[in-house]
């Protein structure tokens, strides 16, 4: 063991001795935070300012605005007309709503016409307003019509509708859906690095297998065995520092609600850690050089990443690309941290806990066969 240790101590010396190497296991793993904010850290509630012309100066188109005034995440502010197109133009409005005149003659008529909105943003902005808007002015045009143009009844049904007894109480509910995909999205450019970094490390195999350090010291008391293993302590150490830096950030540098156990997801991404190290290891026992190796990264990394949804959601990709996903260990990685986000305990994923494993013993058993049937001992450690 004091020989792998040594090794250990060695290889990471050697590899973090260069800066650059510091930028690529340590630094690089921080862009997946900023790509997740990039992707949903601006999705969150808007405040929509909305102008309120009014040519009318009616009692209903007052009342209309009022109402408008009251709508969750919606300020309004009386503009006249001179500068309407302005405020547009300079975004300080979002869009505006124009009572012409006649607005109360034709609400009171059962036919509501003369009013109008205005917005440079399109439906986008509009919609939400449009919508709360015209079930109001409904609520106006279906007491005109109950009135059958009694204007006395009119105005006393109005009146009880503008003072009605009842009041509605809302309740706000926190959205977890944006904290949730912000910790997904995290995870999954994080695995990629992850990947990357296993790829790098165990690298060196074939990088001191070419250079003849290896053979220099396999003809010291450090056996091939050892040699690897060690090579293997590298992987889960950089890595276990990559996880605890990059869960650390995310509470408490950006204060990410990840609506799960920080321990819990250092231990899915832990066992991440080690299907990671199973595969880059089956590549190097698969490679005859680095060329070799370095074109099944090409081939592998970023691929199957993109297959198991590290990038986007895997639910908007076809039928036939989601089945292939089932077979690859990110998207299981990441399933299991999406049920976990959504309150399955621990306990009830054994099966994906389970199948996890299984990745890693395949891989790691595969590279072990790889390793064991090679005779020459010269081309394979």
């Amino acid at each position: 063991m004091k020989d792998v240790l040594w090794l250990v101590r060695n290889t990471l010396s050697k590899t973090f001795r260069k800066k650059r190497n510091v930028l690529l296991y340590i630094g690089l793993p921080f862009i997946s935070i900023f790509i997740a904010f990039l992707v949903y850290g601006g999705s969150g509630v808007k405040t929509l300012h909305v102008g309120i012309v009014d040519k009318d100066h009616s009692q209903i188109a007052t009342d209309t605005a009022h109402f408008l005034s009251g709508l969750g995440n919606v300020k309004t502010a009386a503009i006249p007309q001179s500068e309407l197109k302005s405020q547009l133009a300079d975004g300080k409005l979002d869009c505006a709503i124009i009572f012409e005149k006649g607005f109360a003659a034709s609400v009171r008529s059962g036919n509501p016409a003369h009013i109008r909105m205005a917005s440079i943003k399109g439906a986008e902005v509009t919609k939400f307003v449009q919508s709360y808007l015209y079930q109001y002015i409904d609520h106006i045009e279906s007491i005109s019509k109950v009135s059958s143009g009694n204007e006395q009844t009119f105005q006393t049904m109005y009146d009880e509708f503008q003072n009605a007894s009842y009041k509605v109480k809302t309740i706000h509910l926190q959205d977890l859906s944006q904290s949730s995909d912000l910790t997904y999205q995290t995870m999954g450019v994080l695995i990629l690095f992850m990947l990357m970094s296993a790829f790098s490390l165990s690298e060196l195999i074939l990088a001191e297998r070419e250079n003849r350090t290896y053979f220099r010291l396999l003809s010291s008391p450090v056996s091939a065995g050892k040699y690897v293993l060690s090579n293997v302590l590298c992987n889960l150490i950089v890595m276990a520092v990559q996880i605890a830096l990059i869960t650390a950030a995310m509470k408490y540098v950006f204060h990410m609600t990840m609506n799960l156990s920080i321990w819990q997801l250092s231990a899915v991404m832990f066992l991440f850690a080690w299907i990671s190290t199973g595969i880059s290891l089956m590549m190097v026992s698969l490679s005859n050089s680095r060329s070799a190796f370095n074109s099944l990264q090409s081939l592998i990394a970023v691929p199957t990443c993109m297959l198991s949804g590290c990038f986007w959601p895997v639910e908007i990709m076809p039928k036939a690309l989601q089945k292939v996903s089932d077979f690859l260990p990110q998207r299981w990685t990441l399933e299991t941290l999406d049920k976990l986000q959504t309150g399955h305990p621990l306990s009830s994923l054994y099966l994906n806990i389970l199948i996890l494993i299984a990745f890693a013993l395949c891989f790691f058993l595969f590279a072990i066969y790889k390793f064991s049937r090679n005779r020459n001992t010269h081309n394979f450690v």
